[in-house]
């Protein structure tokens, strides 16, 4: 009987054709082992027999190896070191395009014993005679400045890259500014003096070589310069104008991100020039690139459609007879036709609000609920914005009401409550078909609209208390918004009816106070029945009051962050509509330094924690004590007063100073659970005890009589409304202290907490 062979796996299979004698085999196997790399599968185990196909003449083989190199370098950076030979060979290789491939794959293994060996090779790059060459070491300086910037800086290679920024070839221009652009970003985190050369300064004559590299770069070497212009402080009004008219021809290329770049450049230096015929005409050249970037793929749509929206911020007038382009197409994406709509209301004006509020009409029998929502939504901020366009607003709000869709009825209740506060006692018609649709509100937003429409206009709608009624009948079931609105509709109702809304008024004050779970509704209940019951004309000040007409903001940022943002235009600062420090650490922060920080963190924390809670527990020894510092200075204890003022950080400062506290805060402690116990020794030798027993019997009469004091105030006059027809203080009934024998036999709080020990 014959016995098998064990079986192999992959890897074995691989290491045998990887050291096989045919060259198209062992390619074959390189291929093989990259597509495993690249499916996630671990082949880091072939490190050997890769490593040896990597003398070859072959171009694509050694790209192939290279790349595998690049993937494994730092789970083996013991055998990388055997590849430094072949490295330093290839840098001097007669083909520019193996030189530079070399250069580019020894910058980003990123393995420490690799980066000593780059220097030479390195230098001879960046002076290399191919442009190809010298492009790629450009940027492998920024790499190597990142990994040890002292090693940069030593080598000179910074200088001999401020120097290249004069070279002859536009895409070594281009990428010299993106190295030197990075290494200024590091350089600003860490802090490093202004004279140091991993500082990228612009000056009139790094611009003017910028200005002529600028046409001829690829794309990606353009966004780079003009990020560069951006940064560039104009030393005159002419500078200004001759940057802008120089980076304007770069409106019509191809690529979105270097006409938005374009645009940076041209809003940042458009702020210094003073001739407004050129402002004029610079403003209208932008339109045409901002109208062809919405036929880009829906995602590059979106990223121009939040930068458009921050250019109208700042400049209305820029697509003011372009309002059609933004109009909605049926295959767009929600996110692209919710940044559309808000384009479209920014650009309203009398002249295209007819077709705007057609189009949205349109929108309002999508099938897409949220798209119709805010396309209402949009029809009541054309009116708000536009007066002379409200009441053509309001009639196509009340069609869409007679469609009966529940959810179109509701957003147009919440929008018509808008458009009344907006033009107060313009449209009061609208009210009847507003209070008809009642029964159709089932959301709290609405139905909360529909109670301040009925409210604010209480005294034109007959039957306001039969509507009101509906609502405080379900008031413990309604919603908190829903509940206040009610709470200050039905007060608007007896302010204005007092004859005949005594009864609901008597009974929302009631429920809102006796059964309703929220502190908010409870405390306004409180305070519109104390309002009623003591002065009704202050009550009619404060619940009647005018209030101001509200308008649509021009701006969804603040000025200044609005320049800011503009300086940051095609960048993720614009579509977040936020400063670019919110989102993006400062600096470069490695995980392990990272994870090493927060322990520190924790440990310093954790240290002043245990004190704080020393501290704490020297206040609150006697835990039935609710008492504070006006009792037991009462008691005449006003050193205990002075020490127990004091709480969280501030309280620690009342420790003892020992060296044991000292050594626990520093974290130089040898063993802290010492330290800590001989802290709580010192307080309790300092403090006592007696601190908290002395205390107990004063806070105890002071606790009743502030109570007494609260719920003494709330039961003060019991009169009454507009009319004096009676509307009874809460302090009336059980409500009241005085009912429940509060005298001198009266049980203390504290004898009732004691009882349950």
């Amino acid at each position: 009987m014959s016995i098998r062979a064990p079986r192999k796996g992959e890897n074995y299979e691989l290491s045998v054709d990887l050291n096989s004698e045919y060259r198209e085999k062992r390619k074959d196997a390189i291929k093989r082992v990259i597509a495993s790399m690249t499916v996630g599968k671990d082949v880091s185990g072939l490190f050997p027999d890769v490593l040896k196909n990597m003398q070859t003449d072959d171009l694509e083989q050694k790209k192939l190896v290279y790349l595998y190199l690049m993937n494994y370098a730092k789970t083996q950076p013991e055998l990388v070191i055997l590849a430094v030979n072949t490295f330093v060979k290839d840098s001097e290789d007669p083909n520019p395009l193996v030189r530079a491939l070399a250069i580019r794959t020894m910058g980003c293994l990123r393995a420490e014993k690799i980066i000593d060996y780059l220097c030479d090779p390195l230098r001879r790059a960046l002076s290399d005679d191919n442009p190809y060459v010298r492009k790629t070491a450009a940027l492998c300086v920024a790499k190597l400045y990142d990994l040890k910037p002292e090693l940069a800086i030593e080598n000179g290679f910074l200088e001999q890259l401020h120097e290249m920024i004069g070279d002859s070839n536009p895409m070594v221009v281009a990428n010299t500014v993106a190295a030197l652009t990075d290494i200024n970003a590091a350089a600003t985190a860490h802090q490093i003096p202004p004279d140091d050369p991993a500082h990228f300064d612009i000056t009139s004559a790094v611009l003017t070589k910028l200005l002529i590299a600028l046409n001829e770069c690829s794309e990606w070497g353009r966004v780079a310069i003009l990020n560069a212009l951006a940064r560039y402080t104009a030393q005159d009004d002419k500078e200004s104008e001759h940057i802008c008219e120089r980076v304007v021809p770069q409106f019509q290329h191809v690529n979105g991100a270097v006409v938005l770049a374009a645009m940076k450049v041209v809003m940042i230096h458009m702020r210094a020039v003073h001739r407004e015929d050129l402002v004029k005409q610079l403003v209208r050249k932008m339109a045409p690139p901002l109208v062809t970037l919405l036929s880009s793929p829906p995602e590059v749509q979106w990223v121009a459609l939040k930068n458009i929206n921050l250019l109208l911020q700042k400049r209305a007038d820029l697509l003011t007879s372009e309002m059609r382009v933004f109009f909605c197409k049926y295959n767009d994406p929600l996110y692209v036709k919710v940044e559309k709509l808000d384009i479209m209301v920014r650009l309203a004006n009398d002249n295209n609000v007819d077709a705007l509020l057609s189009e949205l009409k349109e929108y309002a029998s999508e099938v897409d609920v949220d798209f119709v929502r805010k396309s209402i939504k949009a029809i009541g901020q054309t009116a708000i914005q536009i007066e002379s366009a409200a009441e053509r607003c309001v009639n196509v709000l009340l069609e869409l009401i007679d469609t009966r869709v529940s959810y179109v009825v509701q957003e147009a209740v919440v929008v018509m409550k808008d458009i009344f506060r907006k033009y107060p006692s313009t449209y009061e018609g609208v009210i009847p078909t507003l209070c008809a649709n009642l029964d159709e509100l089932d959301e709290p937003e609405a139905k909360a609209s529909l109670i301040w429409i009925i409210g604010e206009y209480a005294e034109k709608i007959e039957n306001a208390d039969e509507l009101l009624g509906v609502f405080v009948d379900t008031f413990t079931e309604e919603s908190y918004q829903v509940q206040l609105q009610t709470l200050t509709a039905v007060v608007k109702l007896f302010l204005k009816k007092p004859d005949s809304s005594q009864g609901i008024v008597q009974r929302v004050l009631t429920t809102a106070t006796k059964d309703c779970d929220s502190p908010d509704v409870r405390d306004r209940a409180y305070i519109y029945w104390r309002l009623l019951s003591t002065d009704p004309g202050a009550a009619k000040a404060v619940v009647l009051a005018h209030r101001p007409p509200i308008s649509v903001p021009q701006t969804t940022v603040s000025p200044a962050l609005l320049e800011e943002l503009l300086g940051d235009l095609s960048s993720l600062a614009s579509v977040y509509h936020k400063p670019a420090e919110t989102f993006i650490g400062h600096g470069r922060v490695g995980a392990d330094s990272l994870q090493r920080k927060a322990t520190e963190v924790d440990d310093r924390a954790a240290a002043q924690r245990a004190l704080q809670t020393v501290a704490a527990g020297q206040q609150a020894e006697n835990l039935l004590d609710f008492d504070d510092e006006p009792a037991q200075a009462a008691n005449g204890d006003s050193s205990l007063l002075s020490s127990s003022s004091s709480s969280g950080l501030a309280a620690t400062q009342i420790l003892p100073h020992t060296p044991a506290a000292a050594n626990l805060l520093a974290g130089t402690s040898a063993n802290p659970l010492d330290d800590l116990v001989s802290i709580f020794g010192g307080m309790n030798a300092g403090a006592g005890f007696g601190s908290g027993s002395g205390s107990g019997g004063g806070g105890a009469g002071r606790g009743s009589a502030s109570a007494d004091g609260i719920m003494g105030g709330l039961g003060s006059p019991g009169v009454l409304s507009p009319t004096h027809t009676g509307v009874t203080s809460p302090s009336a009934g059980t409500m009241s202290p005085t009912g429940t024998g509060a005298g001198p036999g009266a049980q203390k709080p504290q004898d009732d907490l004691l009882g349950l020990f």
